[in-house]
């Protein structure tokens, strides 16, 4: 019997390459927490190539992602990254308390970066910034 394996090569993995954007809300949270957390934007970097690609391109799910329920549309999903490695917080590998809200667009392979929090000032994701991002998606 025969078996046949479906294989990506590099150049194909590399056509598959995930664009990525920040909103301007993002922006100023990043901006405001890089005075807690010197090393968030390599820290993002990092997330970027071994969570969010691992997740959407090699499809392989490290329990780091978490679709977050009630705010999808067909073209859009919005993701919560809980486990988050911050190197400024030292000792607390994935479990620093950070979380990334971002959007993913199935399509284009793009990653809106919505918003970034510490757990420890602030409880949940702000569903109002989400919604008002859908609502202005899907009027463009």
């Amino acid at each position: 019997m025969n078996q046949y394996f479906i294989v990506q090569t590099k150049h194909q993995l590399e056509a598959m390459m995930i664009k990525y954007l920040t909103t301007i809300e993002f922006q100023k949270d990043l901006k405001r927490m890089l005075k807690k957390f010197k090393s968030l934007e390599f820290d993002i970097d990092n997330a970027k190539e071994s969570t969010i690609e691992l997740f959407h391109i090699r499809k392989l799910d490290n329990n780091s992602i978490f679709q977050i329920q009630g705010f999808n549309t067909e073209k859009i999903k919005i993701y919560k990254i809980k486990k988050f490695a911050c190197k400024a917080l030292k000792g607390c590998g994935i479990k620093s308390g950070i979380r990334v809200i971002y959007a993913f667009h199935w399509a284009e392979l793009k990653v809106i970066f919505l918003q970034i929090y510490y757990k420890g000032d602030q409880e949940k994701e702000d569903y109002e910034r989400i919604k008002t991002y859908l609502k202005n998606e899907s009027r463009a």
